[in-house]
């Protein structure tokens, strides 16, 4: 029965490779990571490998280290199936070629009751480029072993988890090898091989000791009634299969659809970015027309002040406010003959005034100029609306989009929930399923060993009756044909 699990730390407990993550720090990480895959793959022995990577990382600021060990993630399902593990009653250990600054983080927060690791070199805040520990020249199966004689432990006890080359002496030690999506090399050793990277699959291997209480009360059932009973569980098995594959396929349905969907709205948005563009393509035209027109009517009223043009404006706009005066009001005869004489004095002004009739022709120029301008103004400006109200009706289309494309999100995530939830009693059922069979193959262990006591016990006294009519035969007294057949039988004769 096993007892102790001792694992491999990187892409085993975590979800990457530490020494990868460190080499980011200073702009090695191809030349490390070359060297890593080349180790994990068996060609090249792990502790040169080691040293190779630990020395291009000398210099790396031991501060900016520890804060990448804290980002590293945990591998999926880590702490779900190590707590239960625990609980359970194995204990838990993890041998590992990384480094102590993450061995440390692991055994606090899965509570591991072994941490074996290589420690780097550091000096004044910074890595060396040395390091040392029990895993640069020794082995894991040295390890294990050392751990299997404080827990006083036989290998058949032990259990191993890895994925690459340094983990084979691990596996090979251990009654049972376990490979997690591993490399060619430990998969040819491993008894067991699990291709998912989640750790609770390792829930399934190593049992609840209630179980076998579980599987020793199926041992006490007859066979028929562990078969009937197993028969039902196919039976729930067959429609809880059909339930999670037609929630899988709702499931896919949904996903396609809101994955159409979000397409759309990349559609839409380019178009929406398109037309934003041109609108404002056309804004800084219109703005360029806003300018020249303002500058050539600014030219124009210039040009017209200076030529008299609006002196001459503002006296006939003089003589038409005393005129409206004189006639929609009613004035004593002195009031209006002022007014009437004041009227003439304007006239006579306004004959008298003399315009600059070239620079009145140049200035109304300007004000041609200007007022093209601003006609193009106006059609941009229009063009420039209509552009922005194509672009606002694909933003109003995301919208409608998104609200679809959440929506089938939302059932995806519904179904999916559902499907995993029947896929979890799936699993149940398959235990069941095979504590039962257990429980059978006990059972008919227990009849086999009946009847092999049965037949032995048979052949033991048909041996004694068998010498009884040899020492007769011996004796000259008769012996019957059946008799004859029974003394052959037992090769007595």
């Amino acid at each position: 029965m096993i007892k102790l699990i001792a694992f491999d730390l990187d892409n085993v407990l975590i979800d990457g490779e530490v020494i990868d993550e460190m080499a980011k720090l200073t702009g090695v990480e191809e030349e490390i990571s070359k060297i890593t895959s080349q180790a994990m793959e068996g060609k090249i022995d792990f502790g040169t490998a080691l040293k190779e990577r630990v020395s291009l990382l000398k210099g790396a600021s031991v501060e900016d280290i520890n804060k990448v060990m804290l980002e590293i993630p945990l591998m999926e399902g880590a702490k779900e199936s190590i707590k239960k593990l625990k609980k359970r009653g194995y204990k838990i250990a993890t041998i590992t070629g990384s480094f102590d600054c993450i061995a440390q983080r692991m055994k606090d927060e899965l509570d591991l009751d072994y941490t074996f690791s290589n420690s780097l070199e550091e000096k004044d805040g910074a890595l060396t480029g040395e390091v040392t520990g029990p895993l640069v020249e020794g082995s894991k199966k040295d390890i294990l072993k050392e751990i299997m004689s404080l827990e006083n432990l036989s290998a058949e006890e032990c259990a191993a988890v890895g994925d690459g080359a340094n983990d084979v002496s691990m596996l090979e030690e251990a009654g049972l090898g376990i490979a997690f999506n591993a490399k060619p090399i430990l998969r040819e050793i491993a008894d067991v091989i699990i291709e998912n990277k989640d750790l609770r699959e390792l829930l399934e291997i190593f049992d609840d000791p209630k179980s076998k209480k579980e599987e020793e009360a199926e041992a006490e059932k007859s066979f028929t009634e562990l078969l009937a009973k197993k028969k039902d569980l196919e039976k729930t098995l067959k429609k809880l299969t059909a339930e999670r594959d037609q929630l899988n396929d709702e499931a896919k349905k949904f996903r396609l659809e809101r994955d159409e969907l979000n397409s759309q709205i990349r559609g839409n948005l380019d178009n929406a970015l398109k037309y934003r563009d041109e609108r404002d393509q056309i804004n800084q035209e219109v703005k360029k027309c806003k300018k020249l027109r303002d500058e050539a009517h600014q030219t124009y009223k210039k040009m017209e002040w200076t030529s008299g043009r609006r002196e001459a404006l503002q006296v006939e706009d003089e003589i038409k406010r005393l005129e409206k005066t004189i006639e929609t009001r009613v004035l004593d005869i002195r009031k209006e003959n002022e007014l009437v004489k004041k009227v003439t004095d304007l006239r006579k002004k306004l004959q008298g005034m003399q315009e600059d009739e070239e620079s009145r022709s140049e200035a109304l120029k300007f004000k041609e100029v200007s007022e093209t301008h601003h006609a193009k103004v106006v059609e941009l400006s229009d063009k420039a609306q209509e552009t922005h109200e194509k672009m606002l009706e694909y933003f109003r289309n995301i919208d409608d989009i998104r609200s679809q494309a959440d929506a089938a999100h939302q059932k995806f995530i519904e179904t999916r929930e559902k499907a995993n939830k029947v896929h979890e009693e799936v699993k149940a059922t398959f235990g069941k399923i095979r504590k039962t069979n257990k429980g059978m193959d006990k059972v008919k262990a227990k009849e086999r060993s009946i009847e092999d006591e049965i037949v032995r016990k048979k052949n033991s006294e048909e041996k004694e009756k068998a010498e009884e009519i040899y020492r007769k035969f011996r004796e000259g007294k008769k012996v019957s044909t059946e008799e004859l057949l029974l003394l052959q039988k037992h090769n007595i004769v």
